[in-house]
């Protein structure tokens, strides 16, 4: 891990897919440049380490673009969607 960053788990269940990314303000909103694992019983898993402050993020689900449906702080995007949020405190 990086210094200075917070290792950070993201979870989507989608036990119908063949492919799950994260996209989000930490990676250019890059669609395919973070694939999730799959997991027993259909849970799609994976860590990164990010810096502290505000990031907004949204899985990519078989091409489909999905808010967490876990996050409890979301942001109106500019396609009149929801990011989801993720504040990251700095490490201690």
């Amino acid at each position: 891990m990086a210094t200075g960053t917070v290792a950070v788990s993201f979870e989507i269940m989608a036990p119908q897919a063949n492919r799950v990314f994260l996209a989000g303000s930490f990676n250019g909103w890059k669609p395919a440049a973070v694939a999730l694992a799959y997991s027993t019983g259909g849970r799609w898993t994976t860590k990164l380490s990010l810096p502290p402050g505000q990031h907004e993020y949204r899985f990519v689900v078989d091409g489909r673009w999905v808010a967490d449906p876990f996050c409890t702080t979301c942001l109106p995007n500019p396609f009149g969607g929801l990011n989801s949020v993720v504040e990251v405190a700095a490490p201690a």
